[in-house]
């Protein structure tokens, strides 16, 4: 089975050494230090005992996470620390091998209030906006808890469904569509589990909900916004207003004004007036009217664009069909300012390229900013399906 997706990060460090540990105390000199040289061939024998064979570069990153590991405690580390250390990187390594069972179906992760009763318009519309993606091939990823989360699950049922639950004093169980199931992970940490909803899920999609919620669709916004995640498509999208309603002062017999309307104007007024995002950055997400249109918006995001990475600076967009040479020239004339220097240019793999070899490409120098742009350029090379 292929293991090969597009849910890794947008542009992996290079070497996972910190760039300066200047900051850092001196190393104890009376213990032997992690990265010895006696201490590294015993790491490597260690790692051909148990994954002999293994990739050259992968075996190199687990034998420097396991000199990180060896260093903790000549660091001082106190058990706090280590338990923290401890904990996330088994619920990492879990976490992983879970979603590794099923690497092919595209993944929606959905967010939204967990006090959301099953009457309200928003419940429905997740619960339709779930089955819908499920009728397309998607499996769903939520919180596990109930409200919108439930819904998330009931639209697909369980068997297409991923539980990401969180431990928390007032939350007992999952809820009873995901309870039980192969798929559903219990989290400790809150840190842990935002990287899973993120770098398992080729779209996310939100619904009302509080400051959790909130919490989540900026955060994806962010990580997309400073190209620390893959660009991927962000929706928001709710039920019909509910009647009686209000802010505070309004009138009860009229529904309140559009959640994710009410939150575009904060964003414009107090972020973007100020200067404190870029015009550009409105592209980064979309209001979408009802389910079916956050549906197509996000079957619609995967038309031509398949993914993308960097190679040292140039930014590679893989898609699922090659352009023709004029829609290439126009890519060239709409987006110009992205390119630090050359032409965007349609191209094959890069040598250095492990997956998806054998899809065509859009390539150029990206100057590492104006992320809004860049997935403006990718609604541009869908338009042309």
């Amino acid at each position: 089975m292929s293991t090969d997706h597009n849910r890794v990060e947008l542009n992996p460090p290079r070497s996972t050494q910190p760039v300066n540990e200047k900051a850092a105390p001196p190393e104890q000199p009376e213990v032997r230090r992690a990265d010895d040289g006696e201490v590294q061939e015993r790491i490597i024998e260690l790692l051909d005992m148990v994954a002999g064979g293994a990739d050259e570069y992968d075996a190199k990153l687990v034998r420097e996470l396991i000199t990180a590991a060896l260093k903790l405690i000549p660091d001082g580390r106190d058990t706090g620390e280590l338990k923290l250390m401890t904990a996330a990187m088994k619920e990492l390594r879990y976490a992983y091998r879970v979603f590794a069972q099923y690497p092919e179906p595209h993944k929606v992760t959905i967010f939204g209030s967990a006090r959301t009763p099953e009457d309200h318009p928003d419940y429905r519309a997740a619960v339709e906006f779930s089955r819908i993606m499920a009728k397309a091939g998607w499996m769903s990823i939520t919180g596990a808890g109930d409200g919108i989360m439930k819904a998330g699950h009931e639209g697909p049922g369980r068997e297409a469904s991923f539980g990401v639950a969180i431990r928390l004093p007032f939350e007992t169980s999952a809820n009873e569509v995901i309870k039980g199931d192969e798929k559903l992970i219990n989290f400790r940490y809150f840190f842990t589990r935002k990287l899973m909803f993120l770098s398992q899920a080729d779209a996310v999609v939100c619904f009302p909900g509080g400051f959790g919620t909130l919490d989540e669709c900026f955060e994806a916004l962010t990580l997309i916004q400073t190209g620390k995640a893959s660009m991927l498509p962000v929706v928001f999208v709710e039920g019909e207003p509910v009647p009686g309603v209000t802010t505070s002062g309004g009138d009860p017999d009229k529904a309140v004004a559009g959640y994710w309307q009410g939150w575009l104007t904060f964003v414009r007024d107090q972020l973007l007036r100020r200067g404190w995002i870029s015009p550009e950055d409105e592209n980064l997400f979309y209001i979408a009217r009802d389910p079916a249109d956050a549906a197509a918006h996000v079957l619609g995001f995967y038309a031509v664009y398949h993914s993308a990475r960097y190679v040292r600076d140039d930014l590679v967009i893989r898609i699922k069909k090659k352009l023709t040479e004029a829609q290439i020239e126009q890519l060239n004339d709409e987006f110009a300012i992205l390119v630090k220097s050359g032409r965007i240019e349609q191209r094959d793999a890069y040598p250095q390229e492990r997956d998806h070899l054998t899809l065509p490409r859009i390539a150029f120098t990206h100057t590492r900013h104006k992320f809004g742009l860049v997935r403006a350029l990718i609604d541009r090379i869908n338009s042309f399906a």
